[in-house]
């Protein structure tokens, strides 16, 4: 199996050690599960939300079902919160806590080279997104069916991502506690 975002399946099973030992249907009971945790993990259903919500709007479009004009405003509002949103949350992760979390999960530090590379690659879509959604502006007429293509990737490469980073960050965070992070 391949590290790479377009290929993988999961993480490893190297890197899943402290998930078996912190399973996902235990974590909100978790006593260290707290408000950093919490915070987090619903930033990542929020991506994947305004994903859901871009790949409705540019469907009902395809389909008839959404004006332009209405589309576009919609396309500029949520495509510019996901690039944003997404970016800067990135960088607080590459930056602030993974470099934090390293030195508290030996045996662990292939996991947040793995996510570091999400983070390029998933930039790389987020540019290609920022590209075909101006064409959709401009009203290209191949601009939404190549934007429906590109948005199809991203949400599997993004749902991917954020999967395998929550099954490596917040077990390190239950085993830690969120205090070793502020």
């Amino acid at each position: 199996m391949t590290d790479a975002l377009e290929d993988r399946t999961g993480l490893p099973d190297a890197l899943k050690v402290l998930l078996a030992q912190h399973p996902r249907e235990g974590w909100r009971a978790h006593p260290e599960f707290g408000p950093l945790t919490q915070f987090w993990l619903e930033r990542h259903l929020g991506f994947r939300r305004v994903l859901d919500a871009l790949q409705g709007d540019l469907r009902a479009r395809i389909g008839g079902d959404l004006d332009p004009r209405e589309h576009g405003r919609r396309l500029s509002r949520l495509g510019g919160i996901l690039l944003n949103e997404l970016h800067g949350h990135h960088s607080i992760e590459d930056h602030v806590y993974f470099p934090k979390m390293i030195p508290l999960a030996p045996g662990l530090e292939r996991g947040f080279e793995i996510l570091d590379a999400d983070h390029h690659r998933l930039h790389e879509e987020l540019d290609a997104f920022a590209e075909a959604a101006n064409a959709v502006l401009r009203d290209a007429a191949d601009g939404a069916p190549r934007m429906a293509e590109g948005l199809e990737r991203m949400a599997r490469f993004l749902d991917r991502h954020l999967t395998d980073e929550e099954d490596l960050v917040v077990p390190v965070i239950l085993k830690v506690g969120e205090g070793r992070l502020g």
